[in-house]
């Protein structure tokens, strides 16, 4: 069920890709390397940036679509769902892999139920 209007997407993209850009920070595992901290900051990195070029209403240089977006997030929503069991994190503390999966499923879940047409005047 696809409720979700692409302009209500382009406000959540900002501010998730912040998050995730802060989460090491906001969540208290800072202090690890690897995949724990690179997935999340990277990750938040490409949602900003995608979401400064995807056609929709809040896409400043329009030249991705729609529908590359949410394969986009789709993607990265998955990878950060199961990042730590992929990379053996998930038998840490909870503050250092429930976030990942916390943020992966609500990416995966807002994608899915996000249209995949903005308002005509923007698409063009």
């Amino acid at each position: 069920m696809k409720i979700i209007p692409t302009l209500v997407h382009g406000i959540l993209d900002y501010p998730v890709g912040l998050a995730l850009l802060a989460a090491p920070q906001l969540f208290g595992f800072a202090d690890s390397d690897g995949p724990q901290v690179l997935i999340p900051r990277l990750l938040g990195a490409v949602i900003l940036l995608q979401s400064v070029m995807t056609r929709y209403e809040l896409g400043m240089i329009k030249l991705l679509p729609m529908k590359a977006h949410l394969m986009n997030d789709y993607i990265g929503g998955a990878l950060l769902a199961v990042s730590p069991w992929l990379f053996g994190f998930a038998s840490q503390a909870p503050n250092r892999w429930v976030p990942h999966l916390a943020f992966g499923l609500f990416i995966l879940m807002t994608t899915a139920m996000t249209r995949t047409q903005p308002r005509e005047a923007v698409a063009r």
